[in-house]
C-alpha cells in the first residue's frame, strides 16, 4: 500500500508542477490578449476565455497522459487495457468501472481522482480570475444580459 501512495505522490506532485506551468502561461497569454485595445468588448472577452479554457483542457489530457504512462510502469490494470482511457475516466472522477486495477493498485484511481479534482479546481480559479481581471480592463461593470 505504502508504493501506491509514493507512486501517487509522484505523479500528483509532476503533474502539479505541469498545471503550474501552465498556469503562467494561461495568465501570460490572458494578460497579452485582455490588454489589448479593443472595440468589441463581448467578442474580446469571448475570445480570451476561450484561449484561457484551451490551455487549460490542453494541460489536463497532458496530465491524464502522465497518468497513464505510471499507469503503464506500475502495471496497475490487466493486460491490453486502454490505459489512456482508465486515466481519463479516474481523472475525472467519472469511474465507469470497466476497466478496474489489479488488486495491488487499487488505490490508484482514488489518488488520480483526487489530484483531478484538485486540478480542475485550480482551473476553475484561473478562469474566475481572468474573466474578472479581463472585465476589469474592458471597465465593464457588470456582465451584460442576453436579451
Amino acid at each position: 500500500m505504502l508504493l501506491q501512495f509514493i507512486v501517487g505522490t509522484l505523479v500528483s506532485v509532476i503533474n502539479i508542477g505541469i498545471h503550474a506551468l501552465v498556469t503562467v502561461v494561461a495568465i501570460a497569454i490572458a494578460r497579452f490578449a485582455g490588454l489589448r485595445p479593443t472595440g468589441r468588448p463581448r467578442l474580446h472577452l469571448m475570445g480570451v476565455m476561450v484561449a484561457t479554457a484551451a490551455v487549460l483542457q490542453i494541460a489536463h489530457t497532458l496530465e491524464v497522459m502522465v497518468w497513464a504512462g505510471a499507469y503503464g510502469i506500475v502495471e496497475a490494470a490487466a493486460p491490453g487495457s486502454d490505459l489512456v482511457y482508465f486515466a481519463f475516466v479516474n481523472y475525472t472522477t467519472l469511474g465507469y468501472g470497466d476497466i478496474t486495477p489489479v488488486r495491488e493498485w487499487r488505490l490508484i484511481g482514488p489518488l488520480t481522482a483526487m489530484n483531478g479534482v484538485l486540478l480542475f479546481g485550480w482551473s476553475a480559479a484561473i478562469l474566475f480570475e481572468v474573466l474578472r481581471k479581463t472585465l476589469d480592463y474592458l471597465g465593464v461593470t457588470e456582465v451584460p444580459r442576453v436579451k
